[in-house]
């Protein structure tokens, strides 16, 4: 049956009323279901002064463990800057560098899961293995293969990608005290402090490169006269 027109026409006009509202709960709906739920910057935990391991436990935030884990972010920053400033000059090391970050992030993980408060199974899952060292020390040899042999003390120089990667490489020496603090009260794995130590030794060597590829001039100690 054909619906009386006035009728019609009421209910025409009452679907048009409620078609914006339908609208905007479709697009509510739709915008739950795409946008993944944020992670919110802050919590207000740390307020007192003391934040978690991956563990779990929580300590104050000039802990030793901490110290280790601030300072090691610190290099991090002080690589990507470096890996900036080697993709300006054209130096090739990007990757590489990019990947000591992605290790540094696994380090931190292994540094955040001391043996004192983890399981078993989430100490293995963080553990970093030693061939990381290897990997690193196969890096080294490529890279010292293109240079000159070392006679002289280098000042940190040779442009600014080199200058930065020497900049990153007394963080590293920062970080490996940090760890070596740490490794003597028997709350981090060795392997970090090998893995650091051989990264400085890494950092030089690639701000060598830097200089060699660039074209900068490494700049050499050369000992004062002593006053006539």
């Amino acid at each position: 049956p054909v619906p009386h027109p006035g009728l019609a026409i009421k209910m025409l006009t009452r679907t048009r009323a409620l078609l914006p509202g339908l609208r905007r709960l479709l697009h509510a709906s739709a915008s739950v279901r795409e946008e993944p739920e944020r992670i919110r910057i802050y919590t207000r935990t740390g307020d007192k002064g003391t934040t978690s391991l991956f563990t779990g436990e929580r300590r104050a935030k000039d802990d030793v463990l901490f110290e280790v884990l601030g300072t090691t972010d610190e290099l991090s920053c002080a690589i990507g800057l470096a890996r900036e400033h080697s993709a300006v000059e054209g130096v090739p090391l990007a990757d590489q560098l990019k990947e000591i970050q992605c290790i540094l992030q696994e380090i931190n993980s292994c540094v955040a899961t001391p043996a004192t408060s983890a399981s078993g199974p989430r100490l293995e899952r963080t553990r970093v293995p030693e061939s990381r060292i290897s990997e690193l020390e196969t890096l080294i040899d490529s890279l010292d293969a293109q240079l000159p042999p070392l006679r002289n003390f280098i000042l940190p120089s040779g442009g600014v990608a080199s200058a930065s990667l020497h900049c990153a490489r007394a963080i590293c020496r920062r970080a490996e005290r940090r760890a070596v603090t740490a490794l003597g009260q028997a709350t981090i794995d060795p392997v970090v402090v090998k893995y650091l130590n051989r990264l400085s030794d890494f950092l030089f060597v690639a701000a060598r490169f830097a200089a060699q590829h660039s074209g900068h001039e490494e700049q050499v100690y050369l000992p004062r006269k002593a006053p006539s």
